[in-house]
């Protein structure tokens, strides 16, 4: 760990990022050249001071977490994600985790669509970063990691997940899982270990899965219309969009209210309710 070298490699990249480029105001008069320490430490859900402290090469190491919510903050690339977790002495992690790199691309359109609950999520279905609407509609982010982090590995190991969608929907959104899952596994190849450790876990511990496994039907999910089950403002009509990077690893997914329904009305209120009574059980990218 080398914290006076992590200070200076923030400190670098604060310096290039324009507020512009992380969806922030543009301002006539800033006195540095990129983003301040408090916008950074806002996008990054840090205090001002631990943020601070760490430009200043002390204070306490930063969680991995920490170190990954900052490369998302500044828009690193795959490389600077890297490099700091290295100079934080916290190890890379796992592709496709909940911690991991965020497309940049993705990012900056996720930025861009603030005004409807939108998130970025990897092909297994793990949220990696998504906005305050889609916290206030689906739930936060859990604290799993791994495949177990995936929210269709939570579908047939977790009963509480199904909380999300009312029970005459679930057989439609298992078999729809699964389609769209075995053309991930496909992608990827037979040889990676995640995709392969997820479905060995899954076979083990769920029949329904093995059920709707064996049957081989693949589908890649580009849109949906699904009912939603808030916890406040009930049942939620929406249109599902999903958004592709070129490898196929990571989507945009968001959510509109669907047309001829009171969803456009629900939504309004997505806003004034936020994260309020909202439970890691009903949380994912769905």
């Amino acid at each position: 760990m080398d914290l006076v070298d992590l200070g200076r490699f923030l400190k670098s990249r604060r310096d290039r990022v324009r507020p512009e480029d992380v969806g922030l105001p543009a301002t006539a008069r800033r006195r540095v050249p990129g983003l301040r320490r408090d916008e950074v430490a806002r996008l990054a859900g840090v205090s001002v001071e631990y943020y601070t402290e760490l430009e200043q090469g002390r204070g306490a190491q930063p969680s991995e977490q920490t170190v990954a919510a900052l490369s998302r903050a500044l828009r690193s690339t795959h490389d600077e994600r890297d490099h700091l977790h290295h100079l934080a002495g916290r190890p890379v992690p796992a592709a496709g985790g909940p911690a991991g790199h965020v497309h940049p691309g993705m990012l900056d359109l996720l930025t861009r669509v603030s005004g409807t609950p939108a998130a970025v999520v990897t092909d297994l279905h793990v949220t990696l970063v998504q906005n305050h609407l889609a916290e206030a509609l689906l739930g936060p982010a859990v604290g799993q990691t791994g495949f177990a982090a995936s929210f269709v590995h939570r579908w047939f190991t977790d009963p509480a997940s199904r909380r999300l969608y009312p029970e005459d929907d679930h057989d439609r959104h298992a078999a729809t899982f699964v389609a769209d899952l075995r053309a991930a596994v496909a992608r990827r190849g037979p040889t990676d270990p995640e995709a392969s450790a997820m479905i060995t876990d899954l076979r083990r511990r769920s029949p329904e899965f093995v059920a709707l496994w064996d049957r081989h039907d693949v589908a890649v999910r580009r849109d949906d219309r699904k009912r939603i089950v808030h916890p406040q403002l009930g049942v939620i009509e929406v249109n599902c969009l999903n958004l592709f990077s070129e490898d196929g690893l990571q989507r945009l997914l968001w959510f509109t209210p669907a047309v001829g329904t009171d969803s456009v009305e629900l939504f309004e209120l997505l806003g004034v309710v936020g994260r309020q009574d909202l439970t890691p059980e009903t949380s994912g990218d769905r």
